[in-house]
């Protein structure tokens, strides 16, 4: 008797999840518990698993495509590993498909199912390029290293077609598909056709994607954004590592990084000004006494934004442990959900990448965020000397309903400070 597999709760208000990768195709067999497919939410990746053992008889979602919680992704039939399931039922004819509907199938391409090892390979655009034209991949001669089939062999194949070309079967075939000549506006086979060479790939945006794509926009249009900056002297912290760093790792097994200075320094300038660490709830101004402070990681599939929770019981040792097992974990896509909310306060580095000056956007319901950048020695006069030293701009940007101007420049000049004295931090003065 065949077995629903549905989408379960994966947190509070989170009512709807994108399929991701299909571990397992129509047939395979699986033990209960094993991993059949990634669901992904707007914040972390979560696995289905089996329930119960037996074999994978029916996917109705493939991969790509929104689902709500509760509903049945696939069916299994129930029975000892190895055996196969009683052949589905056929299904009945359905009528060809909306513009709506085919676009989806171009930019989506076909169901995420398992090929078996003798099947051609195939690079995911020329799968879509294949399903849009309805044609099978033993169809189209590979010329891609390794015997893989790429984009460029279909559109050849549909420019060039063989005298004698196979059709390709009712199951491979989506119905009634529109042909090459007549393909719909907005296509992939009406790009490839253009005559001047270019072409456009459309992706359908990730569930992550869509949820910071909102985020942001939320941020603009309910916060009064303005941003701040400042510049920090970092010769006094680069010392302190250089002097403490064989001594720091091979007592903690970890690097003494840049990130836990600004850390310690931010906790220290948010007690002096404690509207950077309040929001904005209706007509309320809500004052934090934890500091939660989020640091955005680059994850596998975007940034995120894990917190450490009250920072300030932290020590350096503690904060630069934290950082390295979150980001480590955002890689590998197994960030728990509740790791990602409630934050007080964010920081971001975008000098790991470059950047040299930004204006970061605020995390709501937060009300500030800071932006750290990279480390470049440039020409300073110190004591009517000019030096070379290395200089970070540093910037703020703060949600201007609650945080003033002056509270917004000694907020920064207190992080300032803090980093080009570190010592200030310690005796807190």
């Amino acid at each position: 008797m065949p077995v629903e597999s549905k989408v379960p709760s994966v947190g509070e208000q989170i009512t709807e999840v994108q399929i991701g990768d299909w571990l397992k195709g129509v047939g395979d067999s699986v033990s209960q518990d094993d991993i059949v497919v990634m669901l992904e939410t707007d914040k972390v990746t979560v696995e289905l698993p089996a329930p119960v053992s037996g074999t994978i008889a029916q996917i109705l979602a493939k991969k790509g495509d929104t689902v709500q919680v509760g509903d049945i992704v696939g069916y299994l039939e129930a029975g000892a590993v190895g055996e196969k399931a009683a052949p589905a039922a056929p299904a009945q004819e359905k009528p060809a498909p909306s513009k709506e509907v085919f676009d989806r199938a171009v930019a989506e391409g076909p169901p995420a199912t398992i090929p078996p090892a003798s099947a051609p390979r195939v690079m995911p655009a020329a799968q879509r390029a294949l399903h849009a034209a309805g044609l099978d991949a033993s169809e189209v001669t590979p010329t891609g290293p390794g015997g893989r089939t790429l984009k460029e062999d279909v559109q050849r194949h549909l420019e060039n077609p063989p005298k004698a070309a196979p059709l390709p079967s009712p199951a491979q075939a989506p119905p009634k598909a529109p042909p090459r000549s007549a393909a719909l506006p907005g296509s992939s086979a009406a790009l490839a056709a253009r005559q001047d060479g270019r072409q456009e790939e459309v992706v359908p945006m990730t569930t992550l994607r869509r949820r910071i794509a909102e985020r942001l926009v939320e941020a603009q249009q309910t916060a009064a954004l303005l941003t701040t900056f400042n510049e920090v002297d970092m010769t006094a912290v680069k010392e302190l590592r250089e002097q403490y760093q064989d001594a720091f790792t091979k007592k903690y097994n970890i690097k003494l990084g840049f990130m836990s200075f600004f850390v310690k320094a931010a906790v220290d300038a948010l007690k002096q000004f404690p509207t950077v660490n309040a929001e904005v709830r209706g007509t309320d101004i809500v004052y934090h006494n934890y500091f939660d402070v989020g640091v955005a990681v680059g994850g596998g599939k975007g940034l995120v934004v894990p917190v450490l929770r009250n920072v300030e019981r932290m020590g350096f040792a503690e904060v630069e442990q934290t950082i390295a097992q979150l980001a480590n974990r955002a890689k590998d896509g197994t960030l728990k959900l509740e790791e990602l909310q409630g934050g007080t306060f964010t920081i971001t580095n975008g000098g790991i990448y470059g950047s040299l000056l930004s204006t970061p956007i605020i995390n709501p319901p937060q009300s500030g965020i800071l932006g750290l950048h990279g480390i470049v020695d440039r020409a300073v006069v110190i004591k009517g000397a000019v030096v070379a030293r290395p200089m970070m701009y540093i910037a703020l940007t703060y949600d201007h309903r609650i945080v003033d101007g002056r509270e917004a420049v000694g907020f920064l000049r207190r992080i300032k400070d803090a980093i080009e004295e570190p010592t200030r931090m310690l005796i807190e003065i």
